[in-house]
Order: structure tokens, then sequence, then C-alpha cells
């Protein structure tokens, strides 16, 4: 069983070229398999991943190089009992160290064990270039990489890309630097799947640390169940943008230069809306996307630096159900059921 972790802060595309890799692996005919772990409560990009032949399994509420290791391992230990995968990508949350990951995996006994190349992404247009400006647990995961990987350079300026790499190449200069557009998928992503096809390099051991704490990030998520709704795809889309608006502005006035990520999912019958942001400068992004859907719901998921988490929660779940009021709506919200680790684990072989 070879594993590929794919780390990055939150943001960064992970989900996009994860989506991309998985696909052309199962193509190629390997068995493969995904765990995607949530800082919040509720995952949200599991559904996104999903897709035939290829079982996906998320572990919520905590980072898998700290706080969840027994869950990691224990997801790990029944996939190669029950599925066999010939690959297993682990997208850690956005401010998870990838490095930490690969020595907790190493130790679990797992049988015939290998890695691919240790990869982080990097979002050219998140951060200032000056390696100063950057926190200190995005340093540690620029740090702890093998592959470094400049992604959605179809959307940032040359100038700033060429900025960025050199910033790297000081932090990291023993790590090779790619610079691709997961999104559009082009040559250079492809050079990033050739180069996950060798065999990862063992490091000594690090100093564990605890993600959590040293992010100074505050996580909160939420789910809304649907009854009556008459949203058309224009005002379901209106309906995610405006709350990502509204939540972006009310956090910039807490935290003027906040980074981070609120993703926000809206599934009605017959689509999906997604949208997310990253920062207190970006624009909501937003994608409509036409498919069958059992459950009408609204979720949203958000690690924000730097605002205390009160005020978070006040802020997103306040935002939400005003705006769904406001397009006569009835919604309830689902309470999360803290569970025991173990036993939140389950179904993995069904959710195909």
């Amino acid at each position: 069983m070879k594993v590929m972790i794919i780390g990055g802060f939150l943001g960064s595309g992970k989900t996009t070229a994860i989506q991309k890799i998985s696909r052309q692996l199962s193509d190629a005919g390997k068995r493969t398999a995904i765990i995607i772990n949530e800082i919040g409560e509720i995952g949200l990009d599991g559904e996104t991943l999903k897709s035939p032949g290829i079982i996906t399994e998320e572990l919520t509420s905590g980072c898998i190089c700290c706080t969840l290791r027994i869950s990691m391992q224990y997801t790990l230990q029944t996939l190669e009992e029950e599925f066999k995968p010939d690959i297993v990508i682990i997208e850690p949350t956005g401010i998870a160290f990838p490095g930490q990951i690969r020595e907790e995996i190493e130790v679990m006994g797992l049988s015939e064990l290998s890695f691919a190349p240790v990869v982080t992404l990097v979002d050219p247009g998140r951060f200032g270039t000056e390696a100063k400006e950057i926190p200190r647990f995005i340093e540690t995961q620029v740090k702890e990489a093998e592959i470094l990987g400049i992604n959605k350079v179809d959307i940032v300026p040359a100038g700033i890309v060429t900025a960025i790499e050199q910033m790297l190449t000081e932090l990291n200069p023993e790590a090779r630097i790619l610079k691709f557009s997961a999104k559009l998928g082009d040559e250079q992503f492809e050079d990033l799947l050739i180069h996950l096809a060798v065999p990862g390099i063992e490091k000594p051991p690090q100093k564990k640390k605890n993600s959590v704490e040293i992010s100074e990030v505050s996580a909160h998520s939420v789910l809304y169940t649907l009854a009556s709704c008459n949203l058309n795809p224009e005002k379901g889309a209106l309906l995610v943008e405006e709350s990502l608006q509204s939540i972006r502005d009310q956090v910039k006035g807490i935290s003027p230069y906040f980074i981070g990520h609120v993703k926000l999912s809206l599934k009605l019958p017959d689509f999906m809306v997604k949208g997310s942001v990253t920062s207190s400068e970006e624009a909501p992004q937003v994608e409509f996307i036409p498919r069958k859907n059992e459950k009408l719901e609204l979720r949203l998921l958000s690690a924000i630096t730097k605002i205390p988490k009160d005020r978070l929660i006040g802020i997103v779940e306040s935002t939400l159900e005003e705006k769904l009021r406001g397009t006569d709506t009835s919604f309830e919200k689902k309470e999360q059921q803290h569970q025991d680790t173990l036993t939140k684990i389950s179904g993995i072989t069904k959710r195909k």
C-alpha cells in the first residue's frame, strides 16, 4: 500500500488536485482510497471527491498530525483489511504538518507500506513574498515537503509566481518545485503525477508539534437541513455568494488581514452550489454543479486565523440563518454528536 500525503494551507487547492490525481489513478487500474481530514465537526469535501471505484473516508473534529492519530491508524488498518488499496491519498486539514503525518504512519505497523514524496501545495496569491510574513505553521509545511507545488498559476501574475518560487527555494532548497494549475490539469500538473510515482525520502524524526495550537486558527462547521425551499440555480448561487461576502466582511472587521478558508455548499434536488473565500481581500468563488441530491442541506466549514471562536460561531450562524429566512426557506440546524473517535469511523466500504 502506497501512501500519498498532499498537504498545504487552507484554500491552496488540495481537493481539486486530489480529485484529478485519484481519477487518473483509478482509470489506470489502481485501487484508490482517500482520507480527508477536516478540522471542523462536519466534513464537506467528501462529496466532492466521491467517484466510482474510489473509497473516501472523512476524519473530522481535529488534525490527524496531532489530535486524531488513533482515528487515522484505525482508518488505515480498516482500509488495508477490507479494501486492500494500492494507493491511499491523504488530504490533511490545511493547518496540518505533512511530514509529521508520515512519521506517525511509519510506526503504525502496517504491512508492505511505502510512501510517495510528501507534497505541500502553495497558493502564490495568498501571502507576501517575504518569508518573515508567513505564519510559522505554513513555514513548517513548506520545510517538510519533498515537492512544493505552486498552484493556481493560471490566475496569478507571473512576477508573483517567480517571487514565491524564490522564497520557497530559500525556505526549502532541497524540495523540487513544480508550477501548475490543478484546476486546468495542465501539462505541468501532469508532471506532479510523474514525480509522485517515485519513492519518497525518509527524513530524521522531528520534534512533535501541535498544529492546532501553533496555527492560532479558530474553526467552526455547521449543517442546516432544508425542508421547503423554492430556490432556483440563480437564487441559490446568490445565497451562497452573499453569505460568503457577509461572513468575510464581518470577520475582516475583527481581523483585517485574516487568512483561512470558508467553504459553503448548498444541495437542492437538481443542483449543488459550492462557494469559498480564503482571505480578507478575496472575492467569493462560486461554482454551480447540476446533480441530483437526495438530501436538501446547507453546509459550511470555516477555519480562520486570529478570531475568537465564539465570535466566528456567532457570525457564521447568524449570517446563514438570516439569509435562509430571507428566501422563505424552512430550515433546521442539525446538532453535532460528539461520539467516540473509533465509533464514528464506520461504513468505509459503503462509500464508493
